[in-house]
């Protein structure tokens, strides 16, 4: 490739962004993922609360030439179509060949698989690594969540994460991989990247302003502060529910040449807090019954928002529960309540009756293994495409879609968005848009842990439910046939990593070395 001399550096911008459950029965499709390419990409993640919008953000303010070349979304959900994977990388590459830039800057979640790949991320790096050549800069935005991989961080240049959960800053977080991919353009910054695993998952605590995840992010804070060179600290709590070997928590410390043993001692001390802390990652959740008694209590005030931890589209379930609509409509006390469920059927059904038609729907239950509809009389309320753009501050401006849905009203009380895909409805606009008004309910259910918090603040206050399904982490509910880690596994007294380090990436990916 020619790549001519330029006064300002030519990077291109792309993103691909799932997070992939390993064991939901369901694969996802590409119809399920909103794909932008060429300007569209750019247009719509200005100014939006992703971290493609801080890249892109950055560098505009760099005065860089973008080249922006695709953005491909979906809600989380099963493994991706390994075919429809290879199309979006093919197109990517394509791209690098055409246009030789002298960067390129990404957002990805880091916690993709496919029907056939566990790390499509490291995958995508490796052949991007070899496409752009040994001048080439990579910089990656990712969720803390990855499972950050040696693949990843021997291709790339920078590979850092957002801080919090939720994810209040993953603008920053753009803005941060841009910074660090101008300066190693400029020559400025050299950057080693340190890793250290652990393999142990977090059965609970995952917020990050409270408990065990605060303590360790201070300790981070506080590390960066002392230790000259350091230019990023990222803690990585890998998503619970895909299946590949080495999965664990990651820390990485990103630093400048000649700082490679403070880096070190730095990444293993936070390893080994992680380890030393494990007993501490535990939630207290409400029950259903005690949820729906604690709202009953208190209405007339703010609406509350029931998080659905079992079902939660945004780790990867379905979004088919019927577990709370149930309770709901068991109760006599009359709560107004807005309740989203995944069904396609019934959608259908609905949108064949038409608004104003009384109908029996047996409603959700047909995607998670174990679970049952539930047979309900409702009227056809409102019928709509399902498009909406999420308000944020979590993803906020981004267009996200439900597929064809249909409001169905029960008992005159309980509002149902029936959802032909699982999505978003971590937002209040998913609701609003298709009719529920927020402040109209007592209560209203979302398919989310912690992102809606965000979304909904100042509208309703949150309540976190046990809830069943397979989007939350339950010892003994899944077989894991490679990974092998904390509390579901024997690991060992001290199984905290020795650290990798990984030098400024050169051509094909430089191999890293080892710290015993």
């Amino acid at each position: 490739m020619n790549r001519a001399a330029l006064p300002q550096p030519r990077v291109m911008v792309a993103r691909i962004f799932h997070e992939s459950h390993g064991f939901s029965p369901i694969p996802t499709p590409q119809d399920c993922f909103l794909v932008s390419r060429g300007e569209a990409v750019l247009s719509e993640a200005r100014g939006s609360g992703t971290t493609l919008g801080g890249i892109i953000s950055a560098l505009d303010a760099a005065g860089v030439e973008l080249i922006p070349v695709l953005s491909a979304s979906a809600p989380p959900s099963g493994l991706v179509e390994h075919d429809f994977y290879l199309s979006l990388k093919q197109e990517i590459l394509a791209a690098v060949e055409a246009h030789a830039p002298d960067a390129i800057a990404l957002e990805l979640h880091g916690a993709m698989g496919t029907t056939v790949l566990p790390d499509a991320e490291g995958d995508l790096l490796r052949d991007l690594r070899l496409a752009i050549g040994p001048d080439g800069v990579i910089g990656v935005g990712l969720d803390l969540h990855a499972h950050l991989t040696e693949a990843m961080l021997a291709a790339s240049d920078i590979c850092i994460a957002c801080k919090e959960n939720p994810h209040s800053d993953v603008v920053a977080c753009g803005e941060k991989v841009a910074r660090g991919i101008l300066s190693v353009l400029a020559g400025s910054l050299r950057p080693v990247r340190t890793l250290v695993k652990v393999p142990m998952l977090l059965p609970g605590a995952n917020e990050t302003a409270t408990g065990p995840l605060r303590d360790l992010h201070d300790m981070a804070r506080d590390l960066s502060a002392r230790e000259a060179g350091m230019w990023d600290i990222s803690l990585y709590n890998v998503f619970r529910f895909l299946d590949d070997a080495g999965m664990g928590q990651a820390v990485v410390v990103t630093s400048a040449e000649g700082t490679e043993m403070s880096a070190q001692a730095a990444a293993s001390e936070l390893g080994e807090a992680f380890w030393r802390k494990r007993d501490a990652f535990v939630d207290d959740l409400m029950s259903i019954d005690e949820a729906l008694d604690h709202v009953a209590e208190h209405t007339g005030t703010r609406p509350y928002v029931l998080a659905d931890m079992g079902d939660r589209v945004l780790a990867g379930a379905p979004g088919d529960s019927t577990a709370i609509l149930t309770a709901l409509l068991s109760r006599s006390d009359g709560l107004r309540a807005a309740v989203p469920i995944t069904d396609a059927v019934s959608v259908a059904r609905a949108q064949q009756l038409g608004p104003g038609a009384s109908a029996r729907f047996q409603l959700g239950g047909g995607m998670t293994p174990g679970f049952q509809p539930i047979d309900v009389e409702a009227r056809v309320v409102r019928i709509g495409d399902g498009m909406f753009n999420m308000r944020g501050p979590y993803r906020g401006g981004e267009p996200t879609a439900l597929g064809p849905v249909a409001v169905l009203e029960i008992d005159g009380r309980v509002s149902v968005l029936v959802t032909s895909k699982p999505g978003f409805t971590h937002d209040p606009a998913a609701f609003e848009d298709n009719g529920i008004m927020i402040a109209d309910q007592d209560c209203i259910v979302v398919k989310s842990g912690y992102h809606f918090t965000l979304n909904f603040a100042g509208l309703a206050k949150p309540l976190m439910l046990r809830t069943p399904g397979i989007g939350y982490f339950t010892q003994g509910m899944f077989n894991w046939t490679k990974g092998r880690f904390w509390p579901e596994h024997d690991v060992g007294p001290m199984p905290v990593g020795s650290p990798v380090a990984f030098p400024h990436a050169r051509g094909e990916a430089s191999p890293p070395t080892g710290q015993a």
